[in-house]
């Protein structure tokens, strides 16, 4: 079948509504083929220092992929690092850009933020 042949990324997101004092993520639906480049966006809460990336899949559930506090990268143990990278320049931004997407990258992508986190051991 030729769909076999084609591999589809499909990225979806929860967004907030304007006037929604939310996490805002763009793009909010994302569908590419394989071998593409894809770069997501997270508006955190203002006023958040913590950033964390997950990413849903039918086959591993919910993952935490990188999570930063004060801009510094914390945690990227679960960031599979040989396609997958994660920035946060600033307050406002974080991205998260996957290179030569493959199937196994078909998943749903979330960004949360909160005032501050605390390690468990």
């Amino acid at each position: 079948m030729a769909t076999r042949f084609l591999c589809y990324l499909v990225l979806c997101f929860l967004r907030a509504e304007p006037t929604n004092a939310g996490v805002i993520q763009t793009p909010r639906h994302k569908v590419t083929g394989k071998g593409q480049e894809v770069t997501l966006r997270c508006e955190p809460i203002s006023g958040h220092s913590a950033v964390f990336w997950y990413r849903q899949s039918t086959v591993k559930g919910l993952e935490l992929l990188i999570y930063f506090n004060n801009q510094a990268p914390i945690d990227d143990s679960g960031m599979p690092k040989e396609r997958f990278s994660a920035q946060m320049p600033n307050q406002r931004l974080s991205t998260l850009k996957i290179q030569t997407t493959q199937p196994q990258d078909s998943a749903v992508y979330l960004c949360a933020s909160s005032l501050d986190t605390e390690l468990q051991t």
